[in-house]
This record gives C-alpha cells, sequence and structure tokens, in this order.
C-alpha cells in the first residue's frame, strides 16, 4: 500500500524479475492491471482463468505467482483474494493499491491471518540523497555508546534538503528536472487530482467534490498548524461530522497524517477537537501552490512537515503537546502513556545561541522528569545545559538523514538477519 507513483509498480515489476533470475518459469508468473477497463465486471479467479488460457499453465495444480495492481478497484476485492488464498495454496498472491481505506480496513476485516500488509511511504532524504549518489554530503563516525552523523558541507546539504522538502517525495520527480520545473503538471494533476477527483469519490460516493478539494487546500496550506472541527466547519460551511469522514479518506489515502495532542502532563484529551494535520510528503505544498526557499516564511512548517514524514516509514506513534502557554512539537509516549523522548523542529540557529528561550520544552522536559531534548537547527550542533536539562542541537537536514537511515536500516536488518542465522522464523519489527 502507498500513495499514487510512490514506487508500488515498479517494486512488483523488480519483484517479478528476481523470480525469473531465480528460475522461476515465466509462464507461471501473471501480472494483472486490476483497474484496466477490460477487466470490469470480472473477479479474479476469471481473471486467473483467462491468465491459464492464454499460457496453457494449469493455476489450480502448478506452483504460481499472481501480481494484482490497483486491486481496490475490483468490487469485493478482499472477498475474492481471501478465497483465492482459501481454495489454491499453490498460487502466491501480491496485491497493490493507492487507496488504503479499500486496502487496510477491509484487509483487517476480512484477510486475518492470511495478508500481509507492507506500507510504502514517499520517499525519506536518506533515500532521496541515495537515488542522487550524493551520502556522502552526511560522515558516519562512530564511538563507543553510538553512530556520529555529521554534514561534511552543511550548505549543499541544506541545498538538497530545500528541494527535497519541494521535490524530494516520488523517484520520477527527482530524477527528472522537466517535472521539477513544472512540479504542478506531475504531483497536483497525475497525483493528488486523481485521488481527490477519482479514487475517493469512487470508492467512497462522495458527492461533492469541491468540499472534499477545498478541505485538502486548506488543510495543505496549514500543515504542521493546529487546526479545529469547529473552526473548519465555520469556514467552509460543512458540518463537523461530515469533516471528520474527510479527514478519515484523506488519511487513509496517505494524503495527510493526523497527530493528536497531549497536554503539559503527556496526557491524551479524552474529546480531541484540535489537532495537527502534516502532509506525508511536503512536496505535496509544492504542487499546490508555489516551491519554497531557505528564507520563506512558510519554510519552518515545511521542515517539520519533513520531519515527520521520516517517522511515516515507522511505526511510531507520535504526539505534540500543547497547553496555555506553551507547546513542544513532537512527543513520543511508550506503552504506559510515559514520555520516552520529545523534539522542537526548528529551522533557525537563534535557539543554539539563546536555549533559554526555550522555555515550553524546558518546562514539558521539568514536568515529565526528563533530562535530554533534541533541538533541531538551520546549520549548528552541538550540545547545551539549561536547568538541568540537556539539549541536542542538530541541523535539520542531519536529523531528517538520519532518522532515514535508522529507519530504512533497521527494517533492512528484520527482513536479514534471521536468514543469517539460519532462522525459518518471521522477522519483528
Amino acid at each position: 500500500m502507498g500513495p499514487r507513483r510512490v514506487g508500488k509498480t515498479v517494486i512488483a515489476h523488480h519483484a517479478i524479475r528476481a523470480l525469473i533470475q531465480d528460475g522461476v518459469d515465466p509462464r507461471c508468473i501473471c501480472y494483472l492491471s486490476v483497474d484496466h477497463p477490460v477487466y470490469n465486471g470480472l473477479g479474479l479467479q476469471d481473471l486467473l482463468d483467462h491468465y491459464a488460457e492464454a499460457t496453457g499453465v494449469d493455476y489450480k495444480s502448478t506452483p504460481c505467482f499472481v501480481f494484482f495492481d490497483e486491486i481496490q478497484y475490483l468490487k469485493d476485492w478482499e472477498v475474492h483474494l481471501k478465497t483465492l488464498v482459501d481454495n489454491f495454496w499453490n498460487v502466491k498472491c501480491t496485491a497493490s493499491g493507492s487507496a488504503a481505506a479499500a486496502l487496510k480496513l477491509k484487509s483487517t476485516e476480512s484477510g486475518a491471518g492470511r495478508f500481509t500488509d507492507f506500507l510504502l511511504p514517499p520517499l525519506t532524504f536518506y533515500e532521496y540523497l541515495t537515488l542522487l549518489d550524493k551520502t556522502d554530503l552526511v560522515a558516519i563516525g562512530q564511538d563507543q555508546d553510538a553512530r556520529i552523523f555529521s554534514a561534511t558541507n552543511i550548505d549543499e546539504l541544506n541545498d538538497h534538503f530545500i528541494r527535497y522538502i519541494n521535490y524530494g517525495g516520488y523517484p520520477e520527480v527527482v530524477l527528472n528536472p522537466a517535472m521539477q520545473a513544472d512540479p504542478a503538471r506531475f504531483i497536483k494533476n497525475d497525483i493528488i487530482d486523481k485521488v481527490l477527483l477519482r479514487d475517493l469519490p469512487s470508492l467512497y460516493g462522495i458527492s461533492d467534490i469541491q468540499e472534499l478539494n477545498y478541505l485538502f487546500t486548506t488543510l495543505a496550506f496549514n500543515t504542521a498548524n493546529e487546526v479545529s472541527l469547529e473552526d473548519l466547519s465555520q469556514r467552509s460551511g460543512v458540518v463537523k461530522n461530515t469533516l471528520k469522514r474527510y479527514i478519515e479518506y484523506l488519511e487513509a489515502a496517505f494524503l495527510i497524517r493526523v497527530v493528536h495532542r497531549v497536554d503539559r502532563n503527556a496526557k491524551r484529551f479524552k474529546r480531541a477537537h484540535c489537532f495537527k494535520v502534516y502532509l506525508t510528503n511536503p512536496s505535496i505544498r509544492t504542487a499546490l501552490f508555489q516551491p519554497l526557499t531557505s528564507e520563506d516564511e512558510a519554510i519552518g512548517s515545511s521542515v517539520e512537515t519533513a520531519i515527520f514524514a521520516q517517522w511515516f516509514h515507522s511505526d511510531s506513534l507520535l504526539h505534540y503537546a500543547r497547553w496555555d502557554k506553551g507547546e513542544v512539537d513532537i512527543v513520543k509516549l511508550k506503552q504506559n502513556q510515559k514520555v520516552s523522548w520529545v523534539v522542537e523542529a526548528k529551522w533557525s540557529n537563534r535557539y543554539f545561541e539563546r536555549p533559554e528561550e526555550l522555555k515550553s520544552l524546558i518546562a514539558f522536559c521539568h514536568t515529565k522528569n526528563l533530562t535530554r531534548a533534541r533541538v533541531t537547527t538551520r546549520t549548528l550542533s552541538g550540545i547545551k545545559e539549561i536547568e538541568s536539562i540537556t539539549l541536542d542541537f542538530t541541523p535539520a537536514s542531519v536529523y531528517c538523514y538520519v532518522l532515514g537511515y535508522n529507519i530504512i536500516r533497521h527494517k533492512k536488518m528484520a527482513i536479514t538477519l534471521p536468514e543469517l542465522n539460519g532462522s525459518a522464523q518471521q522477522p519483528k519489527e
């Protein structure tokens, strides 16, 4: 599962190539793009019957690998897929889809124990630099306790970070200067509009597409800012229950992520009237409005969005803290609701030079008995002690790189370590 144009189909093609290279008979591999109009009205088994007729392969008795791309366009797809899995042990199915609500919610309901979900979010900053062969902009050292990351050229790294914020979520855009010259044409027309105008209305029967589009544009412009259903309802004229449903659909389609609020004591509000909404990829904002420079007023919100976008690749559930006279940008809670760590996302060196101005962060740390916190900067790094709190200052670009590096490398380790150990058990994330 994942948003449009993030690489799901390409990964399916790579998987097919790997199967052929491993000696699988190409006739025993079937790829179907389910959203093709020619397949309208056909069930998955009907499609496999046509595959068997075309290849002469009896999928009912011969081991086969079947790839269903954009499967959500088949009505009751989860029932069809469940039947295939139950009846034909030798058919190994991989399905992909962009509109996650149709996939995730239904697969959880009907495919328990049969389906395994994999999320493919937009690129991390680490992946972005890897594609451009620019990972040498961050040096990785080692001390007794942990890896130490530092920029080898912070100005060049920040230049790429701004480009990542504007264009970096989609592999095609990263590698194609023509698309970067007109991001609205590619990202807005081919990704956003197709989700808002086709995917969500067709899957959920949304009749007022203009309402949905206005809401998404408003949320995108205010990414990383706190919003309330009451305020959104007054500004749009849409009732709150409808707004809640639209927000759920936009989140399920991987366009936004809702982050909930805790108070100064890190307690969740029972009735969450206010919350933050983040774009899953900051370049969506560029496509809707205009590219940002490092000096733009909105760059701070986009930097915070980029930081959250790295975390969307993990299963971590993050919050933000806000109370009458203060706010902390990122709060990670443990299962027992105690605070694990906090981060203040900034695009400025000001607080490195004047850490005493971080009053809300310091007060929150004292309240939760935290002795350490992280603050992102524009270019400076180092450690400052203030009121018994150790503040780790890290450039935002380096921090995003480290997040992507650790999350992606951890996932690779989770997959490969059991194989290296000769274990047949499934890896635990």
